[in-house]
């Protein structure tokens, strides 16, 4: 009976499976069938394919039985490799091949061997470009509307990329390609960024074989505190003077193309570059800073206008563009102070460097795939910026990015002391606006807006020799990010799969940019007709050629100016008709009422149907939105261990509220020190812990100063280590976060120090350090008192964080709602007013 049962299940599997319907398999054999060499593309539309019928015979002996393997899958002979290159926070002129005064050798390179790509697009800011990158859908379709700590509770903004819109790569993955991710990842949804997962909404869970990088918006490139690899947190700069993430990240990458060469030479790979190049904080090596000393002592407006002279001659933009004008916003460079210039050049400096820097190790990568023999059948992709350059340096610049996320702006002369370590361990810099609008030549505004060119307009280059031999030409078809993935799979050869994982796929909302690759088609018109940007409010319609905008009403360098909630009637359109004006120079509004109706229409009908409603222009405030996680709705955090590398959604959040921490511990004969909780490090954070045996608690508002609390060095044995914070009521300061208040010490329920603070960090206590507990994995709060790795060396017995009630609250946030629309609330020096006087009562201790 046995028997008949397997002959009938080897005979009769396969006539089943093609009566229910299921894909035909192995359309493309490569080697002989049945043998162990057989390789197979199986042309399905349905991913991951069914297991084959098999297709040797089976009697009741081996010896007369015939074996078959069933064929390993592979894509089509002949697909290509693919290097997806993005920088990050680089605008279109910020480098020489579109006519920027930075040197990039690596991308000139590229750009004269394939093509530059001059009309190609992003969304404006990091998280939704990089999801519409690499789904090949819009980024709201791909629920990513806003950046993932501002995620909102609807479809488009909810910061999880559905299993309806599939990463790219894991259509290539499931077709046999192998497929890795080097470097920054802003699309993990907020609540899932910890060790503890779930990991599904990892780049091992949507299609990637391979991670190595960072989970987060960015990072210190010199101490990074949210590096991964795959699922597991790393820290591989601990005694490793000099390391530097753009460097590991390239050896990682060539590590990795490397063995894949070595062990499976037939098998094409995928690899996503995102280095976290050139987002603050701008992190290069001294001796790259120093090739660029004086090279920007001209300043922004006459470099401006050289970049526009360089883009003229390259062809870059068109013979009719006209430079848009210089905004009244910003001072011209003539007019500022000794200081200021002096300031300001040597933040451009470093920013050169750093992207420089990027560039070269990009170089080091493509040239190990050159030493390997692949360049010629790999396509390069290499995106620009996935935005425009950033304004989040504020007016001045900021020796930490972390003041523009709290609305603090912070005075050149506390920033002069830090031009000689500007770029180093020491500082987490941003350069002034002004350089990013020189850097987004020839257009308007910055990243952040979705409205203008100089949010979205990214330089792109494809370089694949097999294919593309119209080297060094230029195409100006208009493009988008959404492009990439059909290109990438039209280009391999493999069909767009209707189901992943038995999900219905969304379909694509891009196009394939195949059709410019020969130069017979370089004039070819775009077939991207259609294209709607939104961000924050601001947004935007092109069709046909035509583009309608709104007008931003709030600077992205203030992100708490007033901002209207009726998002639909509060912002005022401009038309474009790019042909006669490719810069956004003079709105045709007026002369084409008609048209633009048509176009306001039109942004409607795609919001609609893309996920786009309800509009939003909050901005800063958003950053306060409760959001799912590990640790929402919960008011207590008991360890009885160490633990470490917990994101914020997973961590305790100690901001606008009353907390106390508990620390149960036992120190040994000898006494001990370490860290028992911390959240943050040097540019902003807290720390409970025990220096010279002595309990300390810091809070560090943004290394602009900080509050401590010390008592006495502890005895051997068993002690309780309290420390209770309630904010003040102060009417003074009517604001519902960022409130000061006085902190009490006690241990052994003996009060050991008590001191007040005037103001707290009030948004974002961190962008890339996480909460230990027992260890301090990243930077320390306070460098005088230790330096990491910080391992706590008594007996953690019990850390118990217990939270009070916020001070945010619906009322309060419809209060400060009404203060933004009076204008009432300082901008200059942001939320802590005068900085000398803010100083001067952290360091004494004094409330508001």
């Amino acid at each position: 009976m046995s028997i008949a049962i397997t002959l009938l299940r080897h005979l009769l599997l396969p006539v089943l499976l093609l009566c229910a319907g299921l894909p035909a398999m192995a359309q493309q054999v490569r080697g002989t069938p049945g043998a162990p060499n057989a390789v197979a593309f199986p042309d399905s539309r349905t991913l991951p394919v069914p297991t084959p019928p098999f297709t040797g015979s089976i009697l009741p002996n081996a010896v007369d039985s015939t074996p078959a393997w069933a064929p390993q899958i592979m894509p089509p002979e002949g697909a290509p490799n693919v290097l997806l290159i993005l920088l990050d926070d680089a605008g279109y002129a910020s480098n020489s091949a579109f006519g920027g005064v930075i040197p990039t050798p690596t991308l000139d390179r590229l750009a004269q061997g394939g093509l530059r790509y001059t009309q190609f697009h992003t969304t404006s800011l990091c998280s939704p470009t990089r999801a519409a990158l690499l789904t090949g859908r819009n980024h709201h379709n791909a629920g990513f509307g806003v950046v993932s700590e501002m995620a909102t509770g609807y479809d488009g903004y909810n910061a999880t990329i559905p299993p309806e819109t599939a990463h790219g790569a894991a259509t290539l993955q499931l077709n046999g390609y192998a497929t890795a991710w080097f470097g920054k990842n802003h699309n993990i949804p907020p609540a899932e960024a910890s060790p503890a997962g779930p990991f599904s909404h990892w780049p091992v869970g949507q299609g990637y074989d391979y991670f190595f990088g960072f989970a987060g918006g960015d990072t210190s490139q010199w101490q990074p505190g949210n590096l991964y690899r795959n699922t597991t947190p790393i820290q591989p700069f601990d005694g490793n003077p000099g390391w530097n993430l753009i460097t590991a990240m390239a050896d990682d990458a060539i590590r990795h193309i490397n063995t894949l060469h070595a062990v499976s030479p037939q098998r094409p790979w995928f690899v996503h570059y995102a280095p976290g190049a050139t987002h603050a904080p701008h992190h290069p090596p001294p001796e790259w800073i120093a090739r660029f000393r004086g090279q920007f002592d001209e300043g922004w407006n006459v470099i401006r206008e050289r970049i526009f002279e360089n883009q003229k001659r390259l062809g870059v933009i068109p013979a009719n563009a006209q430079l848009t004008p210089w905004p009244d916003e910003l001072r011209r460079w003539d007019d500022l102070s000794a200081d200021e210039k002096r300031l300001f050049a040597r933040q451009a400096e470093v920013y050169a460097a750093y992207m420089a820097y990027s560039d070269h190790e990009i170089g080091r990568v493509v040239q190990a795939i050159q030493d390997l023999g692949q360049l010629d059948n790999t396509l390069i992709i290499f995106v620009t910026g996935d935005n425009g350059a950033s304004a989040e340096g504020q007016l001045n610049g900021s020796p930490n990015e972390s003041s523009f996320f709290n609305n603090v702006e912070i005075p050149v002369a506390p920033q002069l002391p830090l031009m000689d370590v500007w770029g180093s361990d020491r500082t987490y810099p941003h350069f002034a606006v002004g350089w990013s609008w020189a850097f987004d030549t020839p257009f308007r505004w910055t990243k952040q807006i979705a409205s203008h060119f100089g949010g979205t307009r990214n330089g792109m280059v494809m370089h694949w020799p097999r294919r593309i031999t119209d080297r060094g030409g230029i195409r100006t078809q208009f493009h988008h990010v959404i492009d990439v993935v059909p290109t990438i799979l039209e280009a391999a050869g493999i069909p767009v799969a209707r189901s992943i994982n038995g999900i219905t796929q969304r379909p694509f909302d891009g196009v394939s940019m195949v059709y410019t690759f020969d130069r017979a088609n370089a004039d070819a018109p775009s077939r991207r007709r259609t294209q709607y940007f939104e961000m924050l409010g601001n947004r935007g319609i092109y069709h046909d050629g035509w583009f309608a905008n709104t007008i931003p009403v709030a600077p992205p360098w203030n992100g708490m100016a007033p901002r209207p909630t009726d998002v639909l009637n509060g912002f005022q359109w401009e038309l474009f008709n790019l042909a006669d004006d490719p810069t956004q120079f003079r709105s045709v509004a007026s002369e084409h009422p008609d048209r633009l109706r048509m176009m306001q229409g039109l942004f409607l009908a795609e919001a609609a149907w893309k996920q786009v409603l309800p509009l939003d222009a909050s901005a800063l405030d958003r950053f306060l939105t409760p959001r799912p996680g590990p640790a929402a709705g919960r008011t207590q955090f008991v360890y009885t261990a160490p633990v470490s590398s917990l994101q914020d959604a997973s961590a305790p959040n100690i901001l606008n509220r009353a907390w106390r921490i508990t620390a149960e511990i036992d120190v040994p004969q000898g006494g001990a020190n370490g860290m028992l909780v911390t959240h943050g490090g040097r540019f902003g954070g807290y720390g409970l812990y025990l220096a010279e045996g002595k309990p300390t608690f810091t809070y560090n508002f943004l290394n602009i100063a900080r509050g401590r609390w010390q008592g006495p060095a502890l005895t051997p044995g068993r002690h309780t280590i309290v420390f209770d914070w309630q904010p003040s009521a102060d009417g003074r300061f009517p604001l519902p976060f960022g409130r000061g208040g006085t902190g009490v010490m006690s241990v052994d329920g003996q009060a050991v120090a008590t001191r007040s603070m005037p103001r707290t960090v009030p948004i974002i206590m961190t962008l890339d350090e996480t909460f230990d507990v027992g260890i301090d994995t990243g930077t320390p709060v306070d460098d005088r008192d230790y330096q990491v790795p910080f391992a706590f060396t008594g007996r953690l017995v019990k850390v118990t964080v217990d939270l009070g009630a916020s001070t945010v609250t619906p009322e309060s946030l419809r209060d400060l709602q009404r203060m933004l629309e009076a204008r009432n609330l300082p901008v200059v020096g942001g939320l802590i007013g005068d900085m000398e006087d803010f100083v001067q009562r952290m360091e004494q201790g004094r409330g508001p």
